[in-house]
Parts: structure tokens; C-alpha cells; sequence
């Protein structure tokens, strides 16, 4: 009892220091996070995009078909997302499955085919995030992704990348250079591993957030440091589920959670 008042003095002390250290610490950090130019230079990025056709606009097309991706230049997008796989003779094809069950019907990998002998896609095909509702359209065939840049080289293109294949990275970025598009071509995957192998294959290209680093991001907002970090992403894609959800329950537990849900929002 006696050490009581001594002890609430050190305490005391304390407080008296490190209350003006950390509401300091916050301001300026809320003050470089409204004006990061005065820590960081401004990006200079090629384009900006509101409208961004997923998979070539799979709710009004069939997926990543060339029809597909017309339909969305004529409706006016900004931004194609597709996704790549090679094929056996070394092809670079756009689909969003590895295995072409969901969408030909047959089970078997783009890895294990010649380019000639990819199947269609089936006549109707149950858009992924809105359960019952179908497209279709008279274009059935899997595209190159060559035949995407070749037909649209003024719209930006969000690739993808969902397997850490080495081929299918340089050919990818041998494309991108081919037709001069390394500027308004974007490097995407929620892999950092795979994104770590992008950017070292081509470091020109622009390139999204994956999940880790997403994360961290988040992280470091709510720490404070952000605005002290220099970030080299110029792009963020991640899910809304209280959109998504309403049509669309996801396979995967984590983005049914409520908890992880409201994290998300916030």
C-alpha cells in the first residue's frame, strides 16, 4: 500500500509522454495518408478504368469467347479480365478452368490438348456468380490470347495468372511486347509466388495486389504505417460478399463467415 502512490506516479509519467507521442504519431499519419505525394511520387499509370468486363462479360456472352469480349468493346468497357492456360503444343489460351468440365462438358486439362483439339464450349452456360441464370451466344470457341490483343489494342487487359508455370509466364509477356502493350497489360493473381515470377519475367507490365499483400496492406492502414510504405501495386480487386452473396454462395467457407464478411466491408 505503501508503494501505491509511487507506482500510479510512474504510471503517471508514462501516460504524460506517451500520450502526446501516439496522438502525434496519429495525426501525422491520417495527414500523409490524405497527402501521400508528400512522401511518395504519383504513379503515373496509363489509363483508368470504371468498367471492367469479368471473364469478357460472362453474365451476356459465353466466357472469354472472342464474342464475348466484342460484346463488351461494343457495350464500351475499359478493361477486359480474362484468365491464361497453355495449351500442349505450347498455346496461350484464355479460360478460367484448368479442367474444362464446367465449361465443355468434358473432363480434361488444356495442359493435356493440342490447340485443334480443345472442344467448345456448351451451347449454355450457367454464369458463376448468379446461379440459374445462363448465356450463350453463337461463338463457342476457346480464344488465343493473341487474337485478343491483335482485335482490341487500345482496351486494357487484366491476365490473370492462376498456375506458377514458367512457359506460360514468358509467352504471356512475349505477347504483351509483341504488340506493344506492356503499359495497358496487368499482371493479376492472388498468388504472391506466382506474381513474384510475373514481375520478374516482366517488371514493365503494371501489376494488382494478391492476397498476402493485400493483407498486409490492410494491416498496415490500421497500424498507421501505410502512409510511410511505398506500395508498387497500381491495382486492387477483391470481393464485395454482400453483393456477391446475394446470388452467388461461394464454395469456399471463409467468404461465407460473417465475421470475415464484415472485415471485408470495412
Amino acid at each position: 500500500k505503501a508503494n501505491h502512490p509511487f507506482i500510479l506516479g510512474i504510471m503517471a509519467s508514462y501516460l504524460y509522454y506517451l500520450l502526446p507521442a501516439v496522438g502525434g504519431y496519429a495525426l501525422t499519419s491520417l495527414y500523409f495518408l490524405k497527402n501521400p505525394h508528400f512522401l511518395h511520387k504519383k504513379k503515373q499509370t496509363a489509363f483508368y478504368c470504371t468498367h471492367i468486363s469479368h471473364r469478357g462479360g460472362s453474365g451476356e456472352r459465353i466466357e472469354n469467347t472472342m464474342g464475348a469480349f466484342t460484346h463488351a468493346a461494343e457495350v464500351g468497357t475499359e478493361m477486359l479480365e480474362l484468365d491464361c492456360h497453355l495449351t500442349k503444343d505450347s498455346h496461350v489460351v484464355v479460360s478460367h478452368d484448368e479442367n474444362l468440365l464446367r465449361q465443355t462438358g468434358q473432363d480434361v486439362n488444356i495442359s493435356s490438348l493440342n490447340l485443334e483439339e480443345l472442344p467448345p464450349y456448351k451451347e449454355t452456360l450457367e454464369v458463376t456468380f448468379k446461379a440459374g441464370h445462363f448465356s450463350t451466344g453463337s461463338d463457342r470457341n476457346i480464344a488465343l490470347l493473341e487474337d485478343v490483343f491483335r482485335k482490341f489494342p487500345q482496351i486494357a487487359v487484366n491476365i490473370e495468372v492462376k498456375e506458377n508455370n514458367s512457359m506460360l509466364i514468358e509467352k504471356i509477356s512475349d505477347l504483351v511486347k509483341k504488340y506493344n502493350r506492356e503499359a495497358i497489360s496487368v499482371w493479376a493473381s492472388v498468388d504472391s509466388t506466382i506474381m513474384e515470377n510475373c514481375r520478374k519475367t516482366n517488371s514493365s507490365m503494371p501489376y494488382m495486389f494478391t492476397v498476402k499483400r493485400a493483407l498486409k496492406m490492410l494491416l498496415l492502414y490500421y497500424t498507421g504505417l501505410l502512409p510511410f510504405v511505398p506500395l508498387g501495386e497500381s491495382f486492387l480487386q477483391f470481393y464485395l460478399p454482400q453483393i456477391i452473396n446475394r446470388e452467388y454462395i461461394p464454395e469456399t467457407w471463409i467468404l461465407r463467415s460473417r465475421l470475415v464478411i464484415f472485415l471485408i466491408e470495412r
